[in-house]
């Protein structure tokens, strides 16, 4: 076989395995209630580019705190979390909300015992008087103790029901798409919704990737972005049973609504992109939508 010929074969080899290679993302197994959400979305992300991923989960149980310190040196490319000035810079963040906003509304997964209590408040002053849980590593937390109220904090996303349930604190704020899921995966446990309050503030919830894995951020961007511009973003987005939950029982229109400040929130954040974030206001178009008015922060 002529040498002409030998190289053909190997270039060629080499572009149809060049075509056809994977790259490995590594994950780890989300235990919180947002996992099986965002890993719609990426998989949504990467059918939308041309480079072939290949997703490697592990289901070992970690913290928030271990998993964005294994993103960040490379034994693991990806996370999801709610943002802030911390979180980005130990990690890349790709800049679009994968709730489109909606996770900065919270309501409380409470004990019922405390129901009444809650029925009580009249001013931000009154809710004050009240403990609130959150991860120590969360966003949350931060943002909430900035606000001027009281939180206890726990390393484990799972020992917070429990602690609710055992009257460690009051309440467990909960973005609005997210507490009747985790009321049924922890069912055992006496616990409901707080019917009267809900908390709003800008809480970006984001895919981040470590600072050196840029290809595989640009690729995530570049697939949300068509994926928003071509409508599938917003298909998955409204049809997910937690939103569609927000719609049938958060009872949104009912609530005694505190706006917060979010001090956490850096300052690239994309606010002038309106097509990324909900208006609370139109989550039910097309049916037309209740106005909720904001009651002033006293």
């Amino acid at each position: 076989m002529k040498l002409t010929h030998v190289l053909a074969l190997v270039a060629s080899s080499f572009f149809t395995f060049s075509a056809n290679a994977q790259t490995v993302i590594k994950i780890n197994e989300a235990t919180d209630g947002n996992g099986r959400y965002a890993m719609a979305m990426v998989n949504l992300a990467l059918s939308k580019v041309s480079h072939k991923y290949k997703l490697q989960i592990d289901s070992s149980v970690v913290t928030q705190a271990r998993n964005i310190d294994d993103v960040a040196t490379g034994r693991a490319d990806l996370l999801w979390a709610a943002t802030n000035q911390e979180m980005e810079d130990k990690l890349l963040p790709i800049r679009i909300c994968l709730y489109k906003g909606l996770l900065g509304h919270r309501i409380f997964i409470i004990n019922p015992a405390s129901q009444p209590r809650f029925e009580q408040v009249k001013t931000f002053d009154d809710l004050k008087k009240f403990t609130f849980g959150q991860g120590t590593t969360w966003a949350d937390s931060g943002i909430l103790e900035s606000n001027g109220l009281t939180v206890v904090k726990a390393n484990k996303y799972q020992s917070l029901f429990y602690m609710v349930d055992g009257g460690r604190f009051d309440a467990f704020p909960r973005g609005v798409q997210e507490p009747w899921q985790e009321l049924e995966t922890n069912a055992k446990l006496p616990l409901t919704v707080e019917k009267h309050i809900m908390l709003v503030y800008r809480m970006p919830f984001y895919l981040f990737t470590g600072k050196q894995n840029k290809q595989l951020a640009a690729d995530l961007e570049l697939g949300l972005n068509r994926a928003i511009a071509d409508g599938s973003f917003d298909n998955i987005f409204y049809k997910d049973p937690m939103v569609q939950a927000v719609l049938e029982k958060a009872n949104l229109e009912g609530r005694l609504v505190f706006n917060l400040k979010n001090p956490t929130l850096p300052k690239e954040t994309p606010l002038d992109r309106p097509e990324l974030w909900l208006d609370i206001k139109n989550l039910r178009q097309p049916t037309a939508a209740a106005e909720v008015e904001p009651l002033p922060q006293q």
